[in-house]
């Protein structure tokens, strides 16, 4: 069958199941989009800017397991995209990046619209391809729809050539494929198994710490399973909430920076640490050198350059985290041993200890509307069955500490690179690949603004999603670090001039609420939640003076927190 690029492209797509193509189109990807018009079986939508088709992309991916794609044209198209690559980068979100290229006799001659995409992206993609030649097109796109699927997920970037796209060959689809230069493993070393279940079993203070690698290899049941075999309390990473039930007994909720007492306390004074698809970040960590100072540590992840990059640990096994898991519970199970039932009975009384501090606990008030209290009155209203998005900042953390997720891929953030701007395109690509569900997008007033344009590819394609706006008119966080480290002097963190953003909602077509009392933010979800096909945008005006607590400074270890006045009133009492 003989096919132009630009139809192997469509053609392509369409017999890889890509459901969804996000992206905006320009000269160089002109065949491409005229391929587009004579098919139908995969959707185009169109963006507004080309960041909010990467982020949509995302979104997508994060909420469905499959790969999120992209096409944009070249030049400024291309790298308008490079945020959003390098979002999906620092979190492992399987996207293919389709940019259009100057033709092939043009590169690297300053033409209109040029850019070394290659080049800019390199640093921030698990791969990427410069196409020359049309007959290589459709293995090459195999090879990047493989690449970024497998292993540890990412972002991979096919630039295609004008001409490239306009030259003919004979196309068939590449069902199989294999790459000798890259071969992921597909289970973990059982002599490194077998080491990890005899330090598991010799435990007195186990601690499971899990983050996203347990979600995107599809996890959870393991994680959930083996938790349940030990007995042990479990804390997540932000990227990984939802891999273990949020309201479960053995969830002491989420580690690090801004994380819970009890999971942090736990983190410090436990013997052996389980990571399971974490990556022992900065946030994680603090300060390496005061990180789990009594404990031996075994570390699960599909990366061998993750293991022991931070943190050096005692038992590295390399392997998908379903797989070694499973694995790893029936060596527990099959061994007939158990932990030493009084020390996890003792130690289980110190955690509850900890947890009686009530770390999240926060000032009520009848005058200011309070992040927390918005938050926690969105999870009732939804049932704490929402799939919730969320921008970068202060009211990132508050939903990390008060959504309960209870299942995976119900939570998606920009975790690594904190992108603001997000959060809005991540909702439409997740309402998009689940149109029947709740989704509510939880930003503030200085994120929300950087990508507010897709409100208009929301209207366009119908998409009925709850905006929560907590806007304290500031940048929260950046206005509480200046408060603790700074000696409050605010540079620049204040926002003045901000829109009217009810009626800027409306002015998209949507439903714009503007609410200032705290009486009447349950009466505004119900509202806006009742409202199946319209997107509302909730613009609570919230306490402009609150911090996010407990708050681990940077380079300090995990029983040197921060806490809010209320919670330290407790642990001195």
């Amino acid at each position: 069958m003989e096919l132009t690029g630009a139809q192997i492209v469509c053609r392509f797509l369409e017999d890889e199941g890509v459901e969804y193509l996000f992206g905006y189109p320009g000269g160089a990807a002109l065949h491409i989009y005229d391929a587009l018009y004579s098919q139908d079986a995969v959707k185009h939508i169109l963006v507004r800017h080309e960041q909010g088709a990467t982020h949509m992309a995302d979104g997508y991916a994060r909420v469905t397991g499959k790969p999120g794609v992209v096409l944009v044209t070249s030049g400024p198209g291309a790298t308008n995209t490079v945020t959003g690559i390098a979002t999906a980068y620092m979190d492992s979100i399987p996207m293919v990046v389709l940019t259009a290229q100057v033709p092939t006799h043009a590169i690297g001659s300053d033409a209109f619209q040029e850019v070394d995409c290659v080049g800019i992206t390199r640093p921030c993609v698990k791969h990427n391809f410069l196409v020359k030649n049309v007959g290589e097109l459709a293995l090459t796109l195999k090879k990047a729809f493989y690449i970024a699927c497998s292993g540890r997920p990412g972002p991979v970037v096919v630039d295609i050539p004008k001409d490239v796209t306009a030259q003919s060959c004979g196309y068939e689809y590449p069902a199989a494929i294999t790459m000798r230069s890259y071969n992921p493993a597909q289970r973990g070393h059982p002599g490194q198994i077998k080491k990890a279940a005899d330090l598991i079993l010799s435990a007195k203070r186990p601690m499971i710490y899990a983050g996203g690698g347990a979600i995107a290899d599809g996890a959870a049941p393991q994680l959930t399973e083996f938790a349940r075999t030990l007995g042990a309390p479990v804390t997540l990473t932000l990227m990984g909430l939802g891999a273990f039930p949020g309201q479960d007994p053995q969830f002491v909720g989420m580690l690090g920076m801004h994380g819970t007492y009890e999971a942090n306390m736990a983190m410090h004074d436990c013997d052996v640490l389980i990571g399971i698809g974490a990556r022992f970040d900065d946030r994680v960590v603090g300060d390496p050198s005061k990180f789990c100072p009594h404990a031996k540590i075994v570390h699960i992840d599909i990366d061998p350059s993750s293991i022991s990059k931070t943190v050096q640990v005692d038992v590295p096994i390399v392997g998908p985290v379903g797989t070694v898991l499973a694995e790893l519970t029936r060596l527990i199970k099959d061994s007939g041993r158990t932990l030493d039932a009084d020390a996890l009975a003792a130690w289980w009384r110190q955690v509850d200890e900890w947890r009686g501090i009530e770390c999240l606990r926060y000032a009520r008030s009848n005058e200011l509307i309070k992040p927390q209290y918005v938050v926690q009155k969105l999870a009732e209203i939804t049932g704490g069955d929402a799939i919730v998005t969320s921008d970068v900042g202060q009211h990132q953390m508050w939903a990390a500490q008060f959504y309960p997720f209870n299942q995976p891929r119900k939570w998606v953030n920009s975790g690594g690179l904190g992108t603001m701007g997000f959060g809005l395109p991540a909702a439409i690509g997740a309402q998009l690949a689940f149109p029947g569900e709740q989704v509510a997008c939880i930003t503030g007033e200085g994120s929300i603004v950087m990508c507010i344009q897709e409100l208009s590819t929301a209207k366009q394609y119908g998409l009925p999603i709850k905006v929560v706006n907590l806007n304290n008119r500031y940048l929260g966080m950046v206005r509480q670090w200046q408060e603790f480290m700074y000696e409050s002097r605010e540079s620049h963190s204040y926002l003045d001039s901000l829109p009217d953003f009810a009626a800027l909602t409306e002015s998209f077509g949507h439903v714009g609420m503007k609410i200032d009392k705290p009486g009447d933010v349950e009466g505004a979800l119900r509202e806006a939640f009742a409202m199946k096909d319209r997107l509302v945008f909730m613009d609570f005006i919230t306490d402009q003076s609150e911090n996010v607590y407990p708050m681990m400074m940077a380079g300090s270890a995990h029983n040197e927190m921060l806490l809010s006045q209320l919670s330290l009133n407790r642990e001195l009492a």
